[in-house]
């Protein structure tokens, strides 16, 4: 089981800002039965911890100057929303004898012959399942075998799914989907549309541009006939 010392804490609100720059993680315990008392812990070591364990693994937690250690969850991290880094945690005490719901990560294992072989894309759609169970029967994570999607239609549901041993209860919805398959979709070519109206302008220009020497050729006749008259009646 992972471990965490944790050291009293009297420094609270804007004071904190010197004990965070020192390395010390502001945390809170509490439980069903436990009064929330205020500690400090190690950032670094919390870091290492909250890696391994995640928030569904129990931790053993041991407050500096006291005999008896507690068995906690990690109920809450608060992160900085510039550094990403953690800047306060809740601890949640737990009755060993006592079922409670969690949510657990889904790990997703293995190859789907639908992304490698038919050009599929694997959708994730659940990434944690909420289960009940002992504290000291949680798993880390529930696997999901991804071989299992070997067509683009293919589908995994919670009811596929291989639960680890310890899980009592799963409160998911049996029918809800786990992981599926998305193809791509190929984009309709749209062609521009025809203007007619230019066609019509186009078309009328050329007529016009027809016309024009036969009109001339018109008006250079009438010109030499009338000349013609000039001379006869002289």
């Amino acid at each position: 089981m992972l471990k965490l010392t944790v050291e009293k804490r009297e420094v609270f609100g804007k004071k904190l800002a010197g004990a965070r720059v020192a390395g010390k993680l502001p945390v809170v315990v509490y439980g069903m039965k436990t009064e929330a008392t205020s500690y400090f812990v190690s950032q670094k070591d919390f870091k290492k911890v909250l890696e391994q364990a995640g928030e569904s693994t129990v931790i053993s937690l041991q407050p500096e100057g006291e005999k008896a250690s507690r068995e906690v969850l990690i109920h809450d991290v608060a992160l900085d929303p510039v550094s990403d880094e953690p800047i306060h945690a809740d601890f949640y005490v737990i009755d060993k004898t006592k079922a409670i719901e969690i949510a657990v990560p889904l790990h997703f294992d293995g190859v789907s012959p639908a992304v490698k072989d038919l050009g599929g894309t694997l959708v994730r759609v659940l990434h944690e399942l909420t289960i009940e169970a002992l504290p000291l029967e949680i798993p880390h994570g529930i696997p999901v075998d991804i071989a299992a999607l070997a067509t683009l239609a293919s589908q995994i549901l919670v009811k596929d799914l291989k639960l680890p041993a310890g899980i009592k209860k799963v409160l998911n919805d049996p029918e809800a989907v786990v992981a599926s398959i998305s193809v791509a979709k190929e984009e309709p070519i749209e062609e521009a549309p025809v203007d007619l109206t230019a066609i019509e302008v186009e078309k009328k220009g050329k007529k016009e541009e027809e016309g024009a020497p036969a009109d001339a050729a018109a008006g250079k006749g009438d010109g030499e006939a009338k000349k013609e008259g000039k001379k006869e009646e002289k």
